[in-house]
């Protein structure tokens, strides 16, 4: 999200006035993005901090799970955390630096990304304890789950959230230049406790490849309540045991795609929290109305966040037009 616009919105939520119903776990780092002037401008991101983002300029209470450092990148990222409504109780802070991201952006918006993330703030996040009573979805993904020791403490986080009753949401985000082979089987270990696996057709393509890949239809059986593709400009799919939902992505100028599908997964956080469905057996239950209803949000939510450089999810008033 650009640090400029996080300042223009800051005056439009002070605070999260209501206990979170949704947790977000994960990284928050900082996008060097270049300008191709052999400059880079600085935009705040990582997949989780961008799905809690999104979540709470939707509307919907949201908390955030990581530790940020201290530096002057993290006290970006919190001041952006909380303009954008989201609780920070679940926090943890740390002199280790900001984890940076140097992004390229090719021609048809797409991004590329080398990390620079040994000794970060956020690989050092420690297990929170028990969770608020009021958290009924809880959400992970990304680098989180690959660098060390964060990432075991994550893990078992989502576990033993799934074993309370709590509705998971996993976005693996695959990185390739970062993520190592044996990622495939630890993503297939922890299938059982996922409700609903978010994917982008890149990851589909990276999990399937090795002796430990497997497919969509592996993961459904491992344990995967939904699956939730995006398919870029062509949309996004659900797949369920029982059903097959596709809706068209809408045509909009692209400025980039950071962001995209970060915005997809907390929209349908967003929506699935609206309707009253935030739970394991209520997202189990939805029909194919409803997934078409919460991925055409989805679709919406995501439009705006490309016509416009870096992750700089929507607010509610603009996919209502109030």
């Amino acid at each position: 999200m650009d640090g400029r616009a996080s300042a223009a919105v800051g005056a439009r939520v002070s605070e999260v006035r209501i206990r979170p119903t949704i947790a977000v776990c994960g990284e928050a780092l900082v996008d060097l993005v270049s300008t191709g002037d052999q400059t880079f401008e600085a935009r705040l991101g990582g997949g989780p901090f961008n799905v809690a983002v999104t979540v709470g300029r939707l509307g919907s209470p949201v908390g955030f799970c990581s530790r940020i450092s201290t530096d002057p990148f993290g006290e970006r990222l919190i001041a952006a955390l909380t303009a954008s409504g989201v609780d920070l109780g679940l926090v943890q802070r740390g002199p280790e630096p900001t984890t940076l991201a140097v992004t390229g952006i090719d021609s048809d918006g797409s991004a590329r990304y080398t990390f620079y993330a040994d000794g970060t703030a956020d690989r050092f996040v420690t297990d929170p304890g028990s969770l608020p009573e009021s958290l009924v979805a809880v959400s992970f993904g990304t680098l989180s789950l690959v660098f060390e020791p964060g990432a075991s403490a994550y893990a078992d986080l989502l576990r033993r959230s799934h074993d309370e009753g709590r509705l998971i949401i996993l976005d693996p985000n695959i990185r390739p230049a970062v993520f190592p082979d044996d990622y495939r089987r630890r993503f297939v270990d922890l299938l059982p406790a996922v409700d609903v696996l978010k994917v982008s057709d890149d990851d589909v393509h990276w999990l399937g490849q090795g002796l430990d890949g497997t497919t969509p239809a592996q993961w459904l059986e491992g344990g995967a309540t939904a699956i939730v593709t995006t398919h870029g400009a062509d949309g996004l799919s659900v797949q369920t045991s029982r059903l097959h939902v596709q809706v068209p992505g809408l045509r909009v100028p692209v400025s980039d795609t950071i962001g995209a599908g970060d915005t997809v997964h907390g929209a349908l956080l967003h929506w699935f929290a609206d309707h009253g469905l935030l739970g394991p057996a209520s997202v189990a239950a939805l029909d194919g109305g409803q997934w078409q209803d919460a991925l055409e949000f989805a679709a919406h939510a995501a439009a705006v966040t490309v016509s416009r450089p870096g992750a700089d999810p929507p607010w509610a008033s603009e996919l209502t037009g109030d």
